[in-house]
């Protein structure tokens, strides 16, 4: 090829300025438990998986479990499905849990982020009551259960923590499949399932989890809901009442029909 050809086609295949972003950083927010001790958490720089935000869900997941953890946390083994920065399992390990398995999708960058905030939170008792794993939903279990104490045979979670889950309409089934299996027999068991409908108009699609959750042997009861000051998108379309409401669900098995 000539040097005249050379010249013509020279930064032909460079990339455009600015082609490459670069990285964005993880961010920290701060959030005040109801009895005033600060929980500071990183949150992934960016994730397609929506790991870099705290969700309101996660937050009002947060207070509930708090202001009745004598009920729902003392003593109990806790799972968290699809956990983001994981603050309700924090909330469970500090407020005396047994055990609690923090959980979202095996994303490396996801699962380091969750031990960071574990091994960086300073209410945790040492060693921490609570462990962090990649899961898929409806995968094997034995990874999960692997964490829970000997004394526990049934290898079964006392209560299972599902927050702003249900967008994710296509993993409806193997999301209950998780619970299914992970939710322990007791009659004082149950899976709290808290979400905002951030498109309201799936929002028949959402509660559509609810009516699977029945069918699957769980009854189902709404024991919450509350509006927010604003909304998290708020260039989103929609209802904003909706998309400023947490409204949360408890399932817990039917008489005969535990698994």
């Amino acid at each position: 090829m000539s040097d005249s050809s050379d010249e013509e086609t020279a930064g032909l295949f460079d990339e455009p300025e600015g082609f490459y972003q670069p990285e964005k950083e993880p961010t920290f927010v701060t959030h005040r438990m109801l009895n005033g001790d600060d929980l500071k958490l990183r949150l992934v720089g960016h994730n397609a998986l929506w790991g870099h935000l705290l969700w309101n869900a996660g937050r009002t997941l947060a207070d509930y479990l708090e202001s009745h953890s004598s009920t729902l946390i003392e003593g109990g083994t806790i799972l968290e499905l699809g956990a983001g920065a994981g603050l309700p399992s924090l909330i469970c390990a500090i407020r005396g849990a047994k055990q609690v398995v923090v959980t979202d999708y095996p994303d490396a960058e996801l699962i380091e982020n969750l031990q960071y905030n574990i091994e960086h939170c300073p209410l945790l008792t040492t060693p921490p009551n609570v462990a962090a794993e990649g899961y898929l939903w409806g995968a094997p279990t034995s990874s999960l259960t692997s964490h829970l104490p000997r004394t526990e045979t049934g290898g079964r979670f006392d209560l299972l923590i599902l927050a702003d889950l249900l967008f994710n309409h296509s993993e409806h089934s193997k999301l209950l499949s998780t619970v299914q299996q992970m939710l322990s027999t007791t009659s004082e068991a149950r899976a709290l399932v808290f979400f905002t409908p951030y498109r309201p108009w799936l929002l028949e699609k959402d509660l559509a989890f609810f009516d699977l959750a029945t069918e699957g042997g769980f009854v189902v009861k709404k024991i919450f809901e509350k509006v927010m000051e604003k909304v998290m998108f708020e260039e989103d379309p929609g209802d904003e009442l909706l998309r400023r409401t947490v409204f949360g669900y408890s399932l817990r098995w039917s008489i005969g029909t535990s698994q």
